[in-house]
C-alpha cells in the first residue's frame, strides 16, 4: 500500500511538471536586414541556355520562416565582350532574362543596384564532361545496407577540376568533389537514402564549378551538415560570398554568383 502511494505521488508530480511547462523564447538581438543574392546561371546541356534567374531576398529574424523578397532592384549580368543582359523582375523576388548567351570559359560580371548601393561579382562560365552512366548498388549508406546510385563521368587528365551534384527524389541532396586524387580517371558522384525503393525516380545534375566556389561550398557543408536544406538556408555563421558592396563594403550581401555547364540524367530505382 505504501509502495502504490509512493509510485501515485510521483505521477502526480510528473504530471504537475509537464502541464507547467510552457514556451520560452530567447529574446535576440536583431541585425540590418541584408541582401541575398542567389545568381547561379546554369547552361544544362542539350539546351541554348537562353532563360536564366536570380532570386533577391533579404535576411529575417531567427523565429520568422519567410524571407522577404526584393522586388524593387536593378539586376544585369555584362560579358566580357560588353553585352549586357537585364534581368526583369517578374514574380516575387525573381529576376529572369529570356536572351542570355551561355559561352564556355566566358567571364561575366554580375551587377545589383538595391537602396543606392551597388552589388558586383565576377565569375567565369565553368565547363564540365559528359555523364558516362548511372548504375546501382545495394551497399550504400552508414552500415553498406541501403540503395546507392553511382553516376559516372571520367575526369579530364589537363585541368583542375571541381563538381557540384545533385540528386533530387523527395528531397534534393548536394555533393561536391575535385580531383586532386582522381585526376584523368573515371570516378563517380554518388547518392544513397535508406528510404529509396524500386520505382523511385532520382533527377540528377552534374555541374562543373570554379575552384573558388568549391572552397565556399566545403565550408557550407561542414556549417550545416552534406544534407540538411539548401545551400541558402539560416547558417550557424556568417559565410560571405563573392559578391561585393562596391558603396559599402560593411553592408556585404549573402549569397554567391556563378556559372556552370550542367548534364543531366534521370535514374528509376530497380
Amino acid at each position: 500500500m505504501i509502495r502504490t502511494l509512493k509510485i501515485i505521488v510521483l505521477l502526480q508530480s510528473m504530471i504537475l511538471l509537464i502541464s507547467c511547462e510552457d514556451v520560452v523564447e530567447v529574446d535576440l538581438k536583431e541585425s540590418e536586414p541584408r541582401l541575398v543574392i542567389e545568381a547561379s546561371v546554369k547552361w544544362i546541356k542539350g539546351t541554348q541556355g537562353n532563360m536564366q534567374s536570380i532570386r533577391l531576398s533579404t535576411t529575417s529574424p531567427f523565429y520568422e520562416q519567410e524571407t522577404p523578397p526584393v522586388t524593387n532592384a536593378q539586376v544585369q549580368i555584362t560579358d566580357e565582350d560588353g553585352v549586357v543582359y537585364v534581368f526583369q523582375h517578374t514574380s516575387e523576388g525573381i529576376y529572369q532574362n529570356f536572351y542570355f548567351n551561355p559561352v564556355l570559359e566566358m567571364q561575366y560580371q554580375l551587377s545589383v543596384q538595391h537602396n543606392e548601393q551597388l552589388y558586383t561579382a565576377t565569375e567565369t562560365l565553368i565547363p564540365v564532361v559528359d555523364i558516362d552512366f548511372v548504375e546501382q548498388t545495394t551497399n550504400g549508406g552508414f552500415n553498406g545496407d541501403e540503395i546507392e546510385i553511382k553516376t559516372y563521368y571520367t575526369d579530364p587528365a589537363d585541368a583542375e577540376n571541381y563538381y557540384f551534384f545533385s540528386f533530387k527524389e523527395e528531397r534534393t541532396t548536394f555533393e561536391i568533389y575535385e580531383d586532386e586524387f582522381t585526376n584523368g580517371n573515371q570516378i563517380f558522384g554518388y547518392y544513397s537514402d535508406e528510404d529509396l525503393e524500386a520505382g523511385d525516380q532520382v533527377s540528377i545534375e552534374m555541374a562543373g564549378i570554379s575552384r573558388p566556389y568549391y572552397e565556399y561550398l566545403f565550408i557550407l557543408r561542414s556549417q550545416i551538415g552534406t544534407n540538411a536544406g539548401g545551400p541558402f538556408e539560416t547558417k550557424p555563421a556568417t559565410l560571405k560570398g563573392n559578391i561585393v558592396n562596391q558603396t559599402n563594403q560593411e553592408n556585404y550581401p549573402l549569397g554567391y554568383f556563378q556559372l556552370s555547364q550542367v548534364d543531366t540524367a534521370s535514374y528509376v530505382v530497380e
